[in-house]
């Protein structure tokens, strides 16, 4: 099975597929100054541009695990992310209350995608 990794970088590549499998890194806000809602519209459209660019979109996202640094964002980010989802493939998914690697940071999400028929990241 092939490796393959999309941006890699010196401590990390933006996503690693594995043969059909893509492991996307954690997906965070470059904008720490917005409420839950817009640092998870943030989150969200990354993971839709690391999709496209491995081929695939949010109806291909197996699981995701969302990280918040505060279980009571825990509405406003379903509120976002019920705008968000397909609502015909939802993902497997995981919620948990951590601190996250900055101050002002609320939301993290790491996805898990399937990328069947789709372009793979060169090396």
């Amino acid at each position: 099975m092939t490796m393959t990794h999309l941006k890699p970088g010196k401590r990390m590549s933006e996503a690693v597929c594995i043969g059909d499998i893509a492991f996307l890194a954690g997906q965070i806000p470059e904008d720490l100054s917005g409420d839950i809602e817009a640092q998870t519209r943030e989150v969200l459209d990354a993971i839709d541009g690391v999709m496209a660019e491995l081929g695939g979109s949010k109806a291909d996202i197996a699981s995701v695990q969302v990280w918040l640094s505060d279980m009571d964002d825990f509405a406003g980010m379903n509120a976002v992310w019920d705008g968000w989802v397909d609502p015909s493939a939802p993902p497997a998914r995981a919620t948990c209350g951590v601190r996250l690697a900055r101050p002002g940071m609320r939301v993290e999400m790491i996805a898990v995608a399937r990328l069947a028929n789709a372009a793979r990241a060169a090396s």
